[in-house]
């Protein structure tokens, strides 16, 4: 996923915010199939959906959650609750928050900038996917 994440960080051919590079990376990863409009449903998630508040990262992850692990609905996918839950909760003890503005004071450099807690985050996902994929069978 590193290498992935890395490539839609890239300034100079892509401008995507952490929600956006997150699910670019994990359609690739993943063949999801995911077009350009389910790409612009995750749009709106970035810069913690505008105010600061959840990590676009966050936001991110759950979405790939949701396409691997729903089965036609929530309601019939109790796999999908624990991965997220888990994710949640473990990207908040990695990182030591799910706010976005929070992140940016902790975690963000002026070099990196967000990249360290995107790549944290993807390989977080891959864990994550990993595991329950594993449980899915």
């Amino acid at each position: 996923m590193e290498k992935r994440i890395r490539k839609y960080r890239d300034e100079k051919q892509y401008d995507l915010s952490c929600s956006e590079a997150m699910i670019y990376a994990a359609n690739e990863k993943y063949n999801l199939g995911l077009t350009e409009s389910h790409f612009k449903m995750m749009a709106p998630f970035s810069g913690g959906m505008y105010d600061g508040d959840t990590c676009g990262v966050v936001s991110g992850a759950i979405a790939v959650l949701g396409l691997v692990f729903t089965n036609n609905v929530s309601h019939n996918s109790p796999l999908l609750k624990e991965a997220v839950l888990e994710y949640k909760a473990s990207f908040e003890e990695l990182l030591g928050s799910r706010v976005c503005n929070t992140l940016l004071e902790t975690q963000r450099d002026d070099i990196e900038g967000c990249n360290t807690i995107i790549l944290d985050g993807g390989k977080l996902l891959e864990e994550v996917i990993e595991k329950y994929s594993k449980l899915n069978r």
